[in-house]
Order: C-alpha cells, then sequence, then structure tokens
C-alpha cells in the first residue's frame, strides 16, 4: 500500500510540475541599457509589473550599411552597453529573481536599419563574418559565465542571413558550443517565414511590430481582427519547426495611428493618443497568451530610471507611467 500511495504522489507531482511548465509564459521588458550601474531600486517596478523576464541588450557599432567591422565594449559607450554593466546588470536582476535574455544588437551609425546590412565584396562579406562571430561569441560566454536563462544570436538581420546562411548554421554550433542555455533569434515581423535556421533554435523569435489596424484610434476588436491572419501564418510556422513562438519585442507607441506602422520610431510623429496604446495592447494580449504555441514576450521597451520615463507627456513605446502599465501588469499577474 505503501509503495503505491508513493506512486500516486510522484504521479501528481509530475502532473503539477507539467502544467505549470506548459502554462509558464515569458512576460519580459527590455530593459534599456544607460550610463549608469542600477540597484535593486531600479528593479521594483518591474517587479510591480509582473514581470519575470527581463531582455539585456549590449550593443555593438558599424559606420554603415557596407561597413564590414563591429566595435564593441568600449570606453566610449554608456556603462549598460559594456560587458562590465551587462554583467552588473545581470546580477542586480538575477537577484530579484528575475530571468534574463542576453540580446546583443548592432547600431549603425544614423540609425539605419539593420535588416540592409549587406557586404560589396567577398572580401568584406568574410570580415563581417568574423567580427561579427567575436561580437556574439564573446556575449554568449559572458552569458554561460553569468548562467543567463536565454541568449539571442542576432536581432533583425535579413540580408546578412539572405546572403550568409552557411555562416550563421555553423556560428549557431559554435555558440552552442560555449552556451548550454536556450537559444532564439529576433526576426523582424516581415523576415521571420524566411529565416532558414529555426530548426537549430529553441525558440521562433519575432519583433511583432505587425500591421493590424488603420484606425486613428483602433478599438480592442479591431485590433484583434488585424492580428488574425498574422496569427494564422505563426501557429503554421510553429507547428511545421515544432518550436514555441516567442515575441523578442512587442510594443506600440501612445500615438495616433499606432497600429498602422508600429515600427516607426522616429520623432516626427507627434501626436499624443494613450487609449491607441491600451486598445492595441490589450488585443495582442487577448491573441496571443492563451495559446500553448506561444511562448510569452518582452516589452519594447523599459527604462531604468522609472519615475523619469514615460509619463504624460511622452509618445514613445515604453509603457512606464502610462495607462497601458496597467495592462501589461494584468496580463503578466
Amino acid at each position: 500500500m505503501r509503495i503505491i500511495f508513493t506512486l500516486f504522489w510522484l504521479l501528481c507531482l509530475c502532473s503539477c510540475s507539467m502544467t505549470v511548465k506548459k502554462d509558464y509564459k515569458i512576460n519580459g521588458v527590455s530593459f534599456v541599457a544607460s550610463r549608469d550601474s542600477i540597484s535593486k531600486e531600479n528593479i521594483v517596478p518591474v517587479l510591480n509589473v509582473n514581470a519575470n523576464y527581463t531582455a539585456i541588450m549590449p550593443f555593438g557599432f558599424i559606420k554603415s550599411l557596407e561597413h564590414p567591422e563591429i566595435i564593441y565594449n568600449t570606453d566610449k559607450q554608456w556603462f549598460g552597453e559594456t560587458n562590465a554593466g551587462v554583467s552588473q546588470y545581470i546580477d542586480v536582476l538575477q537577484k530579484a529573481n528575475l530571468r534574463v535574455m542576453m540580446k546583443p544588437q548592432i547600431w549603425v551609425w544614423h540609425g539605419e536599419y539593420t535588416g540592409h546590412i549587406k557586404m560589396p565584396t567577398e572580401e568584406a562579406w568574410l570580415e563581417l563574418e568574423q567580427t561579427y562571430s567575436r561580437f556574439i561569441l564573446d556575449y554568449a560566454k559572458l552569458a554561460q559565465d553569468k548562467q543567463v536563462t536565454m541568449f539571442c544570436v542576432g536581432t533583425e538581420l535579413e540580408q546578412f542571413i539572405a546572403h550568409r546562411p552557411e555562416f550563421w548554421h555553423e556560428l549557431i554550433k559554435d555558440i552552442r558550443a560555449v552556451y548550454h542555455g536556450k537559444l532564439t533569434y529576433a526576426a523582424n515581423w516581415d523576415e521571420y517565414k524566411r529565416t532558414p535556421f529555426w530548426s537549430d533554435l529553441d525558440y521562433i523569435g519575432v519583433d511583432a511590430y505587425f500591421p493590424v489596424s488603420d484606425e486613428k484610434t483602433p478599438s480592442v476588436e479591431n485590433a484583434k481582427a488585424g492580428w488574425l491572419a498574422h496569427k494564422t501564418q505563426m501557429k503554421t510556422i510553429s507547428e511545421t519547426f515544432d518550436k514555441p513562438i516567442l515575441f523578442t519585442e512587442f510594443g506600440y507607441r501612445s500615438t495616433d495611428y499606432t497600429g498602422k506602422e508600429p515600427w516607426v520610431s522616429d520623432y516626427k510623429i507627434t501626436t499624443l493618443n494613450f487609449e491607441a496604446q491600451t486598445n492595441t495592447t490589450q488585443a495582442l494580449f487577448e491573441t496571443f497568451w492563451q495559446e500553448p504555441w506561444f511562448a510569452g514576450g518582452f516589452v519594447w521597451k523599459w527604462f531604468h530610471n522609472h519615475e523619469d520615463s514615460g509619463g504624460e507627456a511622452d509618445n514613445q513605446f515604453t509603457p512606464q507611467n502610462k495607462p497601458v502599465e496597467a495592462i501589461i501588469k494584468a496580463f503578466y499577474k
């Protein structure tokens, strides 16, 4: 009888464990690097919004879309973008029981789109491969040293991938050799269906700036209707590769027509519309967060100085000190 009871109890525990794992969602924020170190006070607002994950984003810089050299971890960068800053941020975040995705990114001078990085010669391509490998593997080793839960191998690099797919397959093998956590890649919303190496990774990462509404102030139902075709395509990709979809970035600006071209991040748009931001965000959560093939995502973006971020005069992406923050908190709970 004791053996039967023990087996029954173990079965119950296993069943509960599997349920928790299945229902677990990555409720993340994209934690922006700053000039300063951070402390536990900077993390309290992240915990208050019920986040369980943060993305840390060290940057490498290149001079132009055709320049192969990546410069990173220099004295000229902000502290949070350097190896020392990344390490310090991770220590504070993990001490607060927040998991971390390390997401090294490239910035092209003048803010040109990284998806258009394309070398003019074979020699330049080889140099870019060498310098990108050094950049990404240095951070993969750091991610392993800090026991980071997830690592993102690149962000929105469509032309680089399209022209050098074999390099990326080999690079992922090299990353696996030094880093033993979960891997993803952050494909732009209009790129992910052509990414050739999802089978090599653990998550299909998507920067989810999909157009969902042409309305000035979309209703929740209007934005949800705009998601239907995109959702069907993502579910198909997830089933094809047997990998969960992860929104490596998602979010909306607090401005008019925020669902029309959600990727637009310049300062030419001056309107302010909190209702549009709130409704489109709620529609995204209602569309995806209960789906078993959907892993969760990272809100774009979250600043360390919460009291001075966002607010009633800000029309950028951050949800901080705006009505949408309550929506995120409710769904993350």
